[in-house]
């Protein structure tokens, strides 16, 4: 691993799976998805059957508060360590892989594997570290996470990290390099249940094609005088959640051996948010136990003082959706809104009031979701065409305010790393 801490990152050494192994049952979908469709994961267990799988080496949050959470942190750790004992994992030596994902709604997102530094990264709102996040954390994600990491020896990263590349000077134009050069993937592979496809091509330290992206890296930073590079885009909790670990086995550590210790630094994509293959999508929510009459009643008076109109026009106004199984569609709309975004002024209703809901990716699942007694709210989503802007000014969105693409578009777990 080769660290480069004044840009934030690190050239890392990614463990992929032997040749022979099927990637299409190794590789599943980021974690923090489909948590409210437990079937889904189901058919994720029985497409990966007895195969050599990610799916072992990481905790589905739909397990959460069940006994399955008990039974997957207690075999995390073993099987990871017989996944290396075996030489199912196996090393790249340092480099970074160029990823190309294509799903059926876009023909390709491009990215770069590689590492972020986290002595330069924080989730503490009004930060201005190298590397930030985009909204806030939701704390009770972190531990299970931190107790994987605290026993296992490897990293399994769904992290997506943004950078503002208008003129596509390091993923892109490494892209053209390799292109150039007719470099052959390292993987080529279908993921499964519909989710598309995605090939990664490595490209080893000290290549003419790794020094360019580290430069256009070193270009993107001089040209910000905010001193940013790097924005969390997916799995804020997951990098937030290794930060925690590092803290934690940092204090025991000397002076020399924090500087290269490899919990310092945790394996991430990023991806230029100019990518046409990018697109944001808003992050739902669905209110438990509450019908759309009751929700609509509380809305009255929680916004009573922000102008709220049902089913008016939008006027410029601020305006949410609520949704609820067998009713029309009601159009909230306020006109002096407690928060500058929609999904804002949601959730400090929900938070104010204490009520209990999920975060959802996609409409569809909202509106299977909006059963009687449960209400979905669908929010609008944001620009990020003013991204790095808005968090250079604001700080972090709210919490869960808006995901990269559609729930099967998310990064799926394929590449891993050392962190003992």
């Amino acid at each position: 691993m080769r660290t480069i801490n004044d840009l934030g990152f690190a050239v890392p050494d990614i463990l992929i799976p032997q040749n022979g192994t099927d990637l299409k049952k190794w590789a599943v979908i980021a974690c923090d998805q489909y948590t409210s469709e437990p079937e889904y994961w189901k058919n994720v267990e029985d497409e990966a059957g007895d195969a050599p799988s990610t799916l072992n080496l990481v905790l589905p949050e739909v397990y959460l508060n069940t006994d399955k959470e008990t039974e997957k942190l207690g075999s995390i750790a073993k099987t990871a360590r017989a996944y290396l004992d075996e030489g199912i994992l196996q090393g790249l030596g340092t480099g970074f892989i160029l990823t190309d994902r294509s799903t059926s709604l876009h023909p390709s997102r491009r990215g770069l594997m590689a590492a972020i530094d986290l002595e330069g990264y924080s989730f503490e709102p009004g930060n201005k570290n190298i590397c930030r996040a985009t909204e806030g954390t939701v704390l009770s994600r972190i531990p299970p996470r931190v107790r994987i990491r605290a026993n296992s020896p490897l990293e399994l990263p769904h992290i997506m990290i943004l950078i503002d590349d208008p003129k596509g000077l390091t993923i892109e134009k490494a892209f053209d390099m390799a292109e150039a050069e007719g470099l052959a993937p390292l993987y080529d592979t279908d993921l499964m249940l519909g989710s598309g496809h995605i090939k990664g091509t490595f490209i080893p330290d000290g290549s003419a094609i790794a020094e360019s992206i580290v430069n256009g890296l070193a270009s993107l930073k001089a040209a910000n005088s905010d001193g940013l590079l790097f924005l969390v885009g997916d799995g804020n909790h997951s990098l937030a959640s290794a930060k925690a670990h590092w803290e934690n086995i940092r204090e025991n550590l000397s002076e020399e051996e924090k500087k290269n210790h490899p919990a310092r630094y945790a394996l991430a994509e990023i991806v230029n948010i100019h990518d046409k293959g990018l697109d944001f999508e808003p992050i739902h929510r669905v209110v438990f136990n509450i019908s759309g009459e009751e929700f609509i009643a509380k809305a009255k008076e929680y916004f009573k003082d922000s102008g709220i109109e049902l089913n008016g026009s939008d006027d410029g106004k601020q305006t949410f959706i609520v949704v609820t199984e067998g009713q029309e569609d009601v159009k909230v709309s306020l006109a002096n809104p407690p928060h500058t975004l929609a999904v804002g002024s949601v959730q400090m209703m929900i938070d104010a009031l204490g009520l209990e809901c999920d975060y959802i990716h996609g409409e569809d699942s909202v509106r299977k979701l909006s059963t009687t007694g449960n209400t979905g709210i669908l929010v609008p989503a944001i620009s990020k065409d003013t991204f790095f802007g808005t968090v250079e000014k604001e700080g972090v969105f709210p919490r869960k305010t808006f995901s990269m693409g559609e729930a099967f578009e998310k990064r799926f777990y394929l590449e891993a790393k050392i962190i003992e």
